[in-house]
């Protein structure tokens, strides 16, 4: 049975008589990337906090690396790193001195500070800019720096609160690369964000977090696979081709000006391979095959009643 990094029975949270998390229960096992999604305010925030020993629950059974948030919080802190939405870079000093000072905060020698300090740099491409002022690198030269400070106690398990936030794409595909290699390396991944691609991307599974609870919670083929409107379309050019498929495709629906057919389906291989055998039968070859599938925006807004969602570039399967 694989071991889990972090395990929550029953956390609750509450600000006077605003209840933030409600009952939330998490498994994350070890050496994966759990993604906690929700709209702005749901407790995603709060929820690291509290995991990370920052904040107290009000109830609930947490276990964090083995140990109990209640009774060993100076071992879970010993096993884990924290990167917050807002970067804990200093911009007065230089990258360097900001992995030195972490190295300081960890009780390690001046001579395994500088070994362990210079070792990160090189490993998140910073060994140029190392003795210059923080302040003077792009968002993504500062939340890799901002990561590789969280590297200096080489944490087992990484809560990261939304890290790439107001990053440009290329600095995020960047961020996603070196979260993979995180992960590949045995580190456990705790991350939110606020796009739902990089969850689809990253996460061995996600949950979703709404009015305190835990909506749904799977890979994101199963979640997306909870909310209906998946189908294939076909598609013809030649009119005799169109008509014969529409004859042995009967529970498709017809579009005769573009000659498409559209047949529902969850867009799974079994499905895929039956579908393609009746054509086959038939003697019927389509022009364009494409799998029409939910995509994580609609689950969010079916899950969540929210009216916008985070952001996320709807993808489908052209075969």
């Amino acid at each position: 049975m694989t071991n889990l990094a972090i395990a929550a029975h029953g956390l609750r949270k509450s600000y006077g008589d605003k209840t933030v998390l409600d009952g939330v229960d998490l498994a994350v096992p070890e050496g994966t990337v759990f993604s906690l999604l929700g709209p702005n305010g749901a407790g995603k925030t709060t929820a690291v906090k509290i995991l990370s020993t920052l904040i107290g629950a009000d109830a609930g059974d947490l276990r964090v690396a083995g140990h109990d948030l209640a009774t060993a919080p100076q071992a879970v802190r010993a096993a884990i790193g924290v990167t917050g939405q807002f970067s804990a870079v200093d911009g007065l000093i230089t990258g360097e001195e900001n992995m030195l000072l972490m190295a300081d905060l960890h009780h390690l020698s001046r001579r395994e500070g500088r070994r362990v300090a210079a070792g990160l740099l090189e490993r998140f491409g910073l060994t140029e800019a190392a003795k210059k002022p923080a302040s003077t690198y792009s968002g993504g030269m500062k939340r890799r720096l901002d990561i590789a400070m969280t590297l200096v106690g080489d944490p087992r398990i990484i809560f990261l609160d939304e890290p790439t936030t107001g990053l440009d794409p290329r600095s995020r595909h960047n961020m996603w690369q070196i979260i993979r290699e995180l992960v590949t390396g045995g580190v456990t991944v705790f991350l939110t964000t606020q796009y739902l691609e990089e969850a689809d991307e990253l996460a061995d599974r996600i949950a979703v977090l709404n009015d305190g609870k835990i909506a749904a919670e799977g890979t994101a083929e199963e979640l997306k696979r909870l909310v209906p409107g998946g189908h294939v379309r076909l598609r013809f050019t030649d009119p005799a081709a169109y008509r014969s498929a529409a004859s042995a495709l009967r529970e498709a629906a017809r579009d005769d000006e573009s000659l498409t057919l559209r047949i529902p389906g969850d867009g799974s291989q079994r499905e895929l391979r039956s579908l393609l055998a009746r054509l086959d039968s038939a003697g019927i070859e389509a022009d364009e095959l494409t799998v029409h599938t939910p995509d994580l925006d609609d689950v969010f807004f079916a899950l969540t009643g929210s009216d916008t969602a985070p952001d996320h570039q709807p993808k489908e399967t052209v075969r």
